[in-house]
């Protein structure tokens, strides 16, 4: 579901490892590399759609990473969310804005399978280090500093 507000989006991003490489996909839309992710849902909250958006765009199932380890509380009343790794506010246009909740997430394979028809038409590549580097003039600083932290910081065994 997209804009809520028209001037003002809650919006998700993940950053998905699996064995050591990040996946970036380039958006036919907007022609940059960017992670996977879209808009928050009326109703739902930042990991319920971080979760929805990776299962849509590439059809994994992830585990968002936990960088801290918040109180532990459950109840019909009350649930504990994973904090975001990072978060943002972007300019789409001269009056629409994003506040982005940015995730990384381990998932246990690579096969892409998207589920809309159009979302076939992007690039997906899972990068190692190396090749992130490679690309770095070709992503945003933003993108790359965030899949670089993500390479960087996130642990598959």
């Amino acid at each position: 579901m997209a804009h809520l507000n028209y001037a003002l989006d809650y919006t998700v991003e993940v950053f998905i490892i699996y064995k050591n490489t990040i996946l970036l996909r380039k958006h036919d839309k907007y022609d940059k590399w960017l992670s996977v992710g879209g808009h928050i849902d009326l109703g739902e909250n930042p990991l319920e759609a971080a979760i929805r958006e990776v299962r849509e765009e590439v059809g994994l199932d992830v585990t968002i990473v936990n960088h801290l380890v918040p109180f532990q509380k459950e109840s019909d009343e009350y649930t504990e969310l994973i904090p975001p790794r990072f978060m943002n506010q972007h300019k789409i246009t001269d009056t629409h804005s994003h506040v982005c909740f940015v995730y990384f997430a381990t998932s246990n394979s690579d096969k892409i399978i998207p589920e809309y028809e159009d979302d076939k038409s992007d690039d997906w590549k899972w990068l190692s280090r190396d090749e992130l580097e490679k690309m770095k003039n070709e992503i945003s600083d933003t993108i790359y500093r965030y899949a670089k932290t993500a390479l960087e910081e996130v642990k598959v065994s």
